[in-house]
Formats: C-alpha cells, structure tokens, sequence
C-alpha cells in the first residue's frame, strides 16, 4: 500500500480500494435483499383474527437491515465524497476475498457451503443429524479441538432445540433418520 502524508487526501482511484468503498457496494447490496425479502414475505399465509402474522417476525428483521443498511449508504457516500485522510479508519485498504491469500476466507466459503448442503439435506437427514455435523464442523474451523466439548455442544445443543421446538412450539421439524425421537418423546 502507498504511503501518504498525513494530511494527503486519498485519490479517487485509491478510494476504490477503501472500506468506504466496500460498505458502499455492501450497503447496495442488503438494501436490493431486503427490498426483495420484503416483497417475498407477501406470499406469507395469513391467519384471520391474529394480530402476528407469519410476515411479522422476517418484516421487523428486514426492516432493521434496510434502516442499517441506508445508514451505512449514506455513511459511504459522504466519507467517498468527501475528503477522506489515509488515518481515518475507511480509508484502511479491504483484503482479498481470495481463499489461496487468506485462510479465513476458506473458511468462511467451506461454512457457506455447508449451509447450503444443511438447507438441501435437511428434509432427508433431518434437523439433529445435519445441526451435529454443521456445528462440529464450525467449532473445528474456528479452532476448538476439545473433542468432549465439541460432541456434547454439537449433540446437545440441536437435541434441546429440536425439544423446543416440537414440545414448546408445537412445530414438527423433519428428523429424517432419527424419527424414532419423536414417538420416544411422545411417551414421557
């Protein structure tokens, strides 16, 4: 990166490679989602005589998302506009999104891969099965190597959130394999 003097302004074509920059794009982009989501939560069923609707839940999120996101629009516009000095904390240069540069950003392309691998297996394998292995994965990736830890985390945690969901809630969530759980719980 170039060095600059302290009270230098950045030029346009450095700007491009700011934080600015990239909280400019990423701002664009929630604001298309969350404009999106918005529309997508029309075709929610409604229930007559309720207050809370299936849409409210996703619709107070979406808005917090367009409210952030218009914040940081406007945040990148000025500081992009205006004079940006090299200290101020945007001006810091973006790094690569490349996985062969930075193993974190590996990672973080290995975990959005299994959650696409979670939402397309989760009718088949079931909530426990998929949870346990997505979330031994994670605790792997991100460095936890207590083996007892990570497999009563990983079991643990999905089984009470399954119980949550199906004994407080009421919502069946597909078990695939381990279907027997549910007669199992529907005995106590």
């Amino acid at each position: 990166m170039r060095k600059y003097r302290e009270e230098e302004p950045l030029l346009n074509k450095d700007k491009m490679k700011t934080m600015a920059f990239s909280n400019l794009v990423g701002s664009i982009i929630f604001l298309a989602i969350g404009i999106w989501a918005w529309f997508q939560t029309d075709n929610f069923p409604e229930v007559a005589n309720t207050y809370v609707q299936a849409s409210t839940f996703p619709r107070v999120m979406i808005v917090g998302m367009l409210i952030f996101s218009v914040v940081l629009l406007i945040q990148s516009i000025f500081k992009l506009m205006g004079t940006m000095k090299p200290t101020d904390p945007v001006a810091a240069e973006v790094g690569t999104l490349n996985p062969l540069k930075d193993k974190g950003v590996a990672a973080a392309y290995l975990v959005m891969l299994l959650c696409v691998l979670f939402a397309a297996l989760f009718k088949s394998c079931g909530y426990i099965l998929c949870a346990v292995v997505l979330s031994m994965i994670i605790m792997f990736l991100i460095g936890k190597r207590n083996w007892v830890q990570m497999v009563l985390v990983s079991v643990l945690v999905p089984l009470l959130m399954w119980l949550v969901f199906y004994k407080v809630l009421t919502v069946n969530i597909p078990l695939g394999p381990l279907n027997f759980l549910r007669t199992l719980v529907d005995m106590i």
